[in-house]
C-alpha cells in the first residue's frame, strides 16, 4: 500500500473502520470489480481522504450516513452498488477553498482512477462518475432512480431534527473558518437559497414524503438566522 495513505494504528485494526472497509469491498465486488488485491488499498485511500483534519462535516460520519440511507432504501435504485460506490467517492476530494464544482470534478476523476484500477466494467465506471457529478447541484432528471437516491442520501441531513441540523450548520462553518463572517453569510445564504429554489429537495417519493417539509423548515430557519446581525448560528 502507498505509505501516504497508511495511518497509525493501521485503519483495518479498528472495528468501525473494518466494517466500513467491508462495505466498500462488498459494493466494489457487487459492481464487478475483478482486481481484489487492490480493494483494501483503494478503500483505505478513500477513508484516509474522508478523515483529513480540515473536515468537520464532510467526514467518515457523513460517508457512513449516506451509505446507511442507500442501504436502507436500496430497492429504490436500479444499480445500488454503483450508488454505494458513488457515495464513497462523492466528497473524497474536499477542499473548502476550491471554487465551483472543482471538488466534485476531482472526486469524479478519482473515482474513475480507483474503479478502473479495480477492473470495473467501463460502463459502471462511467455511471459512478456521472453520479458523483450530480452531487454538485443535486439536480436530477425524472426517471433517474440511482441519481435520486444518491442525492437524497447526500441531502438527508437537511431534514434532521433542529438540534442536529444546527450541529451540521456549525460544522460547515468550521470548514470555512478561513472565510470572514460577512462573506460566509452571503455565500451560505446563496447556497441555501439555491436549495430552496429546487422544485424538490428529495426525488425518491418515500423519502420526499418524510423529509421535504422538515428540510425546508430547517433551511428557512438558517437563512433567517444568517440575515440577522450577530454571531453565526452555532
Amino acid at each position: 500500500m502507498n505509505p501516504r495513505f497508511r495511518t497509525v494504528p493501521r485503519l483495518g485494526q479498528t472495528r468501525r473502520v473494518a466494517d466500513l472497509l467491508e462495505r466498500w469491498r462488498a459494493a466494489a465486488r457487487g459492481a464487478g470489480a475483478t482486481g481484489p488485491a487492490g480493494l483494501t488499498d483503494a478503500g483505505e485511500e478513500l477513508i484516509h481522504r474522508w478523515r483529513e483534519p480540515h473536515r468537520h462535516y464532510h467526514t467518515v460520519d457523513h460517508l457512513r450516513a449516506v451509505l446507511d440511507v442507500v442501504d436502507r432504501h436500496a430497492e429504490l435504485a436500479g444499480r445500488p452498488d454503483l450508488v454505494r460506490l458513488a457515495a464513497w467517492c462523492h466528497d473524497a476530494v474536499y477542499d473548502p477553498r476550491a471554487g465551483g464544482d472543482a471538488n466534485e470534478q476531482a472526486s469524479a476523476e478519482l473515482a474513475v482512477r480507483l474503479l478502473t484500477g479495480l477492473g470495473l466494467p467501463a460502463d459502471a465506471v462511467t455511471e459512478v462518475r456521472r453520479l458523483v457529478l450530480l452531487t454538485a447541484g443535486h439536480q436530477v432528471d425524472a426517471g433517474d432512480a440511482d441519481g435520486a437516491l444518491l442525492c437524497d442520501a447526500d441531502l438527508a441531513v437537511l431534514a434532521a431534527p433542529p438540534a442536529a441540523y444546527e450541529r451540521y450548520a456549525a460544522a460547515v462553518r468550521r470548514e470555512y473558518a478561513h472565510v470572514p463572517e460577512p462573506d460566509f453569510r452571503i455565500g451560505r445564504a446563496r447556497v441555501l437559497s439555491a436549495l430552496l429554489g429546487l422544485p424538490a429537495l428529495f426525488r425518491s417519493p418515500p423519502l420526499a414524503r418524510r423529509w421535504e417539509r422538515p428540510a425546508r423548515a430547517n433551511l428557512r430557519r438558517e437563512l433567517a438566522a444568517l440575515a440577522t446581525p450577530g454571531p453565526a448560528p452555532a
